[in-house]
């Protein structure tokens, strides 16, 4: 992972978590130039990040189900 990203990231950016999201186990994302993602219960923990092309792709995948086998 790139630190200087991350660094940047975690300098700049405002999280947010999903309204639809309960006190249990979440995610945050961060929407900036780069999308950075985190675990809601540990802030300070690890953090990905995509690209704007990769998080889309995701989203559209999540949209048309494309993951629905995984559980």
């Amino acid at each position: 992972m790139n630190s200087h990203i991350e660094n940047w990231i975690r300098a700049n950016a405002a999280f947010r978590k999903s309204s639809q999201s309960n006190e249990g186990n979440c995610v945050e994302v961060a929407k900036t130039e780069i999308i950075g993602v985190r675990n809601s219960n540990d802030p300070e923990g690890p953090l990905v990040f995509f690209t704007r092309a990769e998080w889309a792709a995701f989203a559209d995948g999540m949209l048309a189900g494309d993951f629905d086998h995984i559980l």
